[in-house]
């Protein structure tokens, strides 16, 4: 994933693409960053089905002193997820699916660099993985 992405479907729309029931209220939002709270899907424990939640962005390891390094944990990657201390507790344990219609990457255009917004044709919602 990247460092920013939009979340524009409405609750009703996740919710029939996610086969959720009673999704809570969220707004459109077109510039997601780091620490700010999202739409993701956790399985419920107690009933065993899917639940739409509001979380914050980024993994505060439980180790940290500082809540700030969630900021920085938003990224992991597949081959080193399971082995690295800051995400392997949650790996294990705690999953998600992060709702997003589209995310952003950079191209450089010479010496500035210009933000591409990449998303599905249809504008429908799709998930990533997420601790």
């Amino acid at each position: 994933m990247c460092g920013r992405f939009s979340q524009t479907a409405s609750p009703d729309t996740v919710a029939q693409q996610f086969a959720i029931t009673n999704p809570p209220l969220f707004t459109p939002r077109y510039n997601i960053a780091p620490s700010q709270p999202i739409a993701a899907i956790r399985i419920d424990p107690d009933t065993t089905t899917r639940k739409l939640v509001m979380l914050r962005w980024g993994l505060i390891p439980s180790w940290a002193k500082d809540p700030k390094i969630g900021n920085q944990c938003v990224n992991a990657k597949a081959e080193t997820v399971a082995e690295k201390p800051s995400f392997r507790s949650a790996f294990k344990k705690r999953r998600c699916l992060v709702i997003a219609t589209g995310f952003y990457e950079w191209q450089r255009q010479g010496p500035v660099k210009q933000p591409m917004w990449i998303g599905l044709r249809s504008q429908q919602p799709f998930a990533f993985a997420g601790l």
